[in-house]
């Protein structure tokens, strides 16, 4: 178990919510806008980022309020150990996030919990842009490794110096360019280096998993740039005259790509029918969800995910988040497509941001 006295205040529709006596598997069930994608949106919050819609965070803030919202939880650690209690939320226009009462990051939320997600609005990830598919490789880092969060914004603040110096119609002074080469080489580096020790783990972790019932996918990442610290620097002064030409640097690892096939099939990902892309994504949720759990206490988030699966693969799916190590968080309109784990789950009826235990 991860999460426990989960609260909920002014976010969303929710103006005051509270989840207790949690369990490994945990089932919202609710009609279409009571607010149950709200209460894992709620919990993704928990991690590093803009949680799993990527919103503004004012937009989070529920009408009752005075424009903030506050989301509080008990992490139980695995040894048994005093609970942490954790808490984020809104206040004016700052985002505020405490552990055990004391003020800290964002991303020191990673330090302590591990969370993952998949949400309908995933479903279009293969044929999304690679912008889409990087963002994806990074959240799914940065629960396996909280410092990837840092060197991808290091990166990011870097990249945006070096192609505003490009645009301007000054030729940059050399020692300024040089000192943002260098910042970029360095948090470039580390942030290569992450993604390809996350896809490696992945393809080690599918590779234990049966291909059946769902589709095994191949993973690999296709880069434009050097990996190693030195090359990258060397790389982005070689390329000053072209990057300049275009006003924008056009190789690094801003331009990564997760390449993902169909086993058996060879076939691209996008290519392949509606099904067999929600297979491959789910299995990929499962391998990535194996690894979180190794190290801190995780959290599962998955929002409608047993709506469009058939008996058999609900079943290896619930089988398989049984033996995950994780705490899991499962949405649903109704009942019926659970009854798989009716027995063992935590359940909450939602409705009208009101969240009720039956």
């Amino acid at each position: 178990m991860a999460l426990d006295r989960i609260t909920l205040s002014t976010f969303r529709n929710h103006a005051d919510t509270r989840l207790d006596e949690t369990r490994q598997l945990n089932l919202l069930v609710g009609e279409n806008g009571a607010g149950k994608t709200n209460v894992l949106e709620a919990l993704s919050l928990f991690a590093p980022g803009r949680g799993l819609r990527r919103a503004v965070l004012g937009d989070m803030a529920g009408k009752s309020g005075a424009g903030g919202f506050g989301i509080g939880a008990r992490l139980l650690t695995r040894d048994g150990g005093e609970p942490v209690q954790l808490g984020t939320g809104l206040r004016g226009s700052r985002r505020i996030v405490q552990v055990n009462g004391a003020e800290t990051s964002a991303v020191a939320l990673g330090e302590w919990l591990a969370v993952g997600w998949l949400t309908p609005a995933m479903d279009r990830l293969f044929a999304d842009s690679a912008g889409t598919r990087r963002r994806y490789v990074d959240r799914l880092a940065v629960a396996l490794d909280p410092a990837h969060a840092r060197h991808a914004a290091r990166y990011e603040a870097a990249l945006r110096e070096r192609n505003r110096l490009l645009s301007d119609e000054r030729e940059p002074d050399p020692a300024w360019i040089d000192s943002i080469e260098a910042q970029m080489a360095a948090a470039g580096a580390m942030l290569a280096q992450g993604r390809a020790a996350l896809v490696e783990a992945l393809v080690a972790e599918l590779a234990a998993l049966p291909t059946q019932p769902f589709a095994r996918p191949a993973l690999a990442l296709e880069t434009t740039g050097a990996r190693e610290e030195g090359e990258l620097r060397a790389q982005l002064a070689g390329n000053r005259r072209r990057d300049r030409a275009a006003q924008r640097t056009l190789a690094g690892p801003h331009r990564d790509d997760l390449v993902v096939t169909m086993e058996g099939k060879a076939m691209p990902a996008a290519e392949c029918s509606t099904g067999e892309q929600k297979a491959m994504l789910i299995a990929i949720t499962l391998a990535h969800a194996a690894l979180a759990a190794r190290g801190r206490p995780s959290l599962l988030l998955l929002d409608e995910v047993a709506a469009h699966l058939d008996p058999l693969r609900r079943e290896a799916l619930f089988d398989r988040l049984r033996s995950s190590g994780t705490q899991v968080w499962l949405t649903g309109t109704e009942r019926a497509p659970f009854e798989g784990i009716a027995g063992e789950a935590a359940v909450w009826q939602v409705a009208e941001g009101r969240a009720e235990r039956i």
